[in-house]
């Protein structure tokens, strides 16, 4: 049987993980800045998550959610505590599309509404409402499209302020990212993310803050929707959540009540997967994980912001992006072949950096090293940077 093809794929295999490093099939050792889609959060392999998973696989891996999982409990308080959300409600699922969907649903259960706003550039998985949420029409399946998304520009008070004085009492919730990750590394605004609040509080409508990938203190802060001081309704979250084990989750604000049947998963919040949330979570606290995103994602902002060529260096803790102009649109691919340093993008021109929230400052140094020669060498032959 062939595989689907659905991947474009580099022709690498990793085989061995620690920290922020890889090693591939021929013992090619490689950086890793991107942490698979921001999904490693404490570092490829950590001791204690490995002990954590192992010892519950020992017990049990697995049984469903009609019994007590006291593990998922375990998890919700140690969650409350870390994102300062106590009094918020937990439902566990299995990805960051599933958890948005179960989001919508809920605030659409809640409002009895199905008028939904989402934003350009925006991407929220790609289940049902999820993707259609998500701007990209080439993902988007006939069976997907529906008339109840309005799509507004990002960042821009006037427009979501104009949608809910016309439509306010039929917007069931506004879903926003942060930080847009697929999008380009776009970071909401204050006063975008407050105006969100006041028209949501204002209509009756549910405040979704999708912080699959900007959440989970990657922007140095639990959620990044904490830097502009608002609390959202309900927090979906997954990627750096099991640190590469496949969980994800809502957190939900105490007065969006439940009912038996309402949201419902097989796999979600097993066994192993609280084990595994469980030991990201304890390694955040106990290497204190959002400072050393914070620190170590302003240095090299900083230290990128000092090399030539490249543009509009933004984000914040360790999600960062900034552009490439086209005299050294080979930047990304030579960081991987020559330098051995993995990276994301975003099209049409934007490198994404989303390591392990433990990436050590040496680390950055290496690869502030290895970009800064880079530049030199794909720009030596021109007048842009003098010799």
């Amino acid at each position: 049987m062939k595989l689907f093809d659905v991947y474009p794929l580099n022709n690498i295999t990793i085989t061995r993980a620690l920290g922020s490093k890889v090693w591939d099939a021929d013992g090619n050792e490689y950086l890793d800045m991107y942490g698979g889609h921001a999904v490693i959060s404490i570092g490829h392999t950590h001791p204690h998550w490995v002990k954590r998973i192992e010892s519950q696989l020992e017990k049990i891996a697995f049984y469903s959610n009609s019994l007590v999982i006291p593990q998922q409990q375990e998890l919700a308080d140690k969650l409350g505590k870390l994102s300062g959300k106590n009094d918020y409600q937990l439902f566990l699922c299995n990805s960051g599309a599933e958890a948005n969907e179960n989001a919508l649903k809920l605030a659409s259960f809640h409002t009895n509404r199905k008028k939904i706003i989402a934003f350009k550039k925006s991407f929220h998985g790609r289940t049902s409402l999820a993707v259609a949420a998500t701007d990209n029409p080439a993902i988007v399946a006939p069976v997907n499209q529906t008339n109840n998304i309005v799509f507004l520009p990002f960042n821009e008070v006037d427009s979501l302020n104009a949608v809910f004085k016309a439509q306010g009492n039929d917007i069931a919730a506004v879903i926003v990212e942060g930080i847009q990750g697929v999008g380009g590394i776009n970071v909401a605004t204050t006063p975008f993310l407050q105006a969100i609040r006041q028209n949501c509080d204002q209509y009756g409508a549910v405040y979704i803050a999708d912080s699959v990938q900007c959440g989970y203190g990657r922007s140095g802060k639990f959620y990044s929707h904490d830097h502009a001081g608002v609390q959202a309704d309900i927090y979906s979250m997954a990627k750096g959540m099991g640190n590469g084990f496949p969980i994800g989750a809502i957190s939900i604000a105490p007065h969006l009540q439940p009912k038996y049947g309402m949201l419902g998963t097989t796999f979600g919040g097993n066994q192993l997967a609280c084990a595994a949330a469980l030991g990201v979570l304890e390694v955040m606290e106990a290497e204190n994980l959002l400072n050393n995103a914070a620190e170590i994602g302003q240095y090299l902002m900083d230290g990128l912001r000092q090399l030539p060529l490249i543009e509009q260096v933004r984000g914040a803790g360790l999600m960062i992006g900034f552009d490439v102009p086209d005299s050294i649109k080979d930047l990304r691919k030579n960081l991987l072949w020559k330098h051995r340093i993995f990276t994301g993008e975003a099209k049409p021109n934007v490198i994404r950096l989303l390591p392990s929230l433990a990436l050590s400052k040496a680390d950055a140094d290496h690869f502030l090293d290895a970009i800064g020669a880079e530049i030199k060498a794909l720009s030596s032959s021109s007048t842009l940077i003098p010799s």
